[in-house]
């Protein structure tokens, strides 16, 4: 009869164990599809989690991110159709740059000039410095620059 008991017992046990591993797999478990869905960035206009609005302005999870250290024209805002076309094209090569890499994003600071701004980085570059040497923004100090030459 003990025979019988320990065996269920047993049982039991191993049903346990092999439940609880199943678990904790699913939980831990990296989805590569999900993780690059995550990741994508696109156009703001297009609507999603993570996009560009402009050449310094983008959202992450939702949550709009003005990047530090520059000034890029505007799309919305601009002075003239110049302005507007770099724009365009800075938007487009700043998703290209973002979905190239790992984006990690600082903490919210206030820059010498009084922005809310964060550091963005790419592959554990920052962005910033990437846009300005790519001339697809200008370092920001404290004063709009023209696009419209």
């Amino acid at each position: 009869m003990w025979g019988g008991v320990a065996g269920v017992m047993l049982f039991a046990a191993a049903l346990v164990v092999l439940i609880v591993s199943v678990s904790i797999a699913t939980i831990l478990h990296d989805d590569p599809a999900a993780d690059a869905q995550a990741r994508q960035f696109g156009q703001c206009y297009n609507g999603g989690q993570n996009c560009v609005v402009d050449g310094n302005t983008i959202y992450v999870a939702g949550e709009k991110i003005e990047i530090a250290g520059v000034e890029a024209p505007q799309i919305q805002d601009a002075r003239c159709s110049n302005e507007r076309d770099r724009g365009i094209d800075t938007a487009t090569r700043l998703a290209e740059l973002l979905n190239g890499g790992r984006v990690t994003v600082g903490r919210t600071f206030r820059d010498p000039y009084g922005r809310e701004v964060r550091g963005v980085q790419v592959n554990g570059e920052d962005l910033a410095q990437k846009m300005i040497s790519l001339d697809l923004a200008h370092p920001y100090y404290g004063a709009k620059q023209g696009w419209c030459s």
